[in-house]
């Protein structure tokens, strides 16, 4: 399994094993599952920086199913969503190409960036998954983003506290994908 994400994936601010993806990995081990997760995750990726790795990590790794979680660090630059999407399903149909199952791990930005881009923003999300019929987490850090101590300073970043229950989002997507 290869994560491929961004600062929310690659635990920022946090001990690497703390983070949400080595919690992955964790309770894929405590399951009985031989499951290898591979985290590829960068701080501060962007849809067109993973379009630059995805090749070499698809090749590299082989894996089975990719958990694709970038589009956050498009957005809060301002970036077209029509560029974001776009970026979207090239990485998707890359991913797809080498018959690796794609999970689509969405995002929600903050207010400041105004009602019109936001919704713009979260649909892309759902527009891929539905156009490409990929499995669709709409919101990683849904009971996070909001919740008093589960996000650091920056607002941006969840706790370690947080990071159990953003695994406990992703996991109903990938469990029934891990079933030997």
């Amino acid at each position: 399994m290869l994560v491929l994400g961004d600062s929310l994936s690659a635990a920022y601010g946090l001990p690497v094993e703390a983070g949400w993806v080595a919690l992955l990995q964790t309770r894929i081990e405590a399951n009985g599952l031989p499951h290898r997760v591979v985290n590829a995750s960068v701080s501060g990726m962007t849809t067109e920086g993973g379009l630059r790795l995805l090749p070499e990590l698809l090749a590299s790794h082989r894996p089975a199913l990719l958990l694709l979680q970038l589009g956050a660090n498009d957005g809060l630059r301002g970036r077209q969503p029509e560029a974001i999407r776009a970026n979207l399903k090239r990485l998707t149909q890359a991913a797809l190409e080498a018959d690796v199952e794609v999970v689509l791990l969405g995002i929600h930005l903050p207010p400041n960036y105004g009602p019109l881009y936001q919704r713009r923003f979260h649909a892309i999300y759902h527009e891929v998954a539905e156009r490409l019929e990929l499995p669709l987490l709409p919101f990683l850090l849904e009971r996070v983003a909001l919740e008093p101590g589960l996000m650091q300073s920056d607002g941006l970043h969840p706790t370690a506290e947080a990071q159990p229950l953003i695994l406990d989002n992703v996991w109903p997507l990938i469990e029934p994908r891990l079933e030997m």
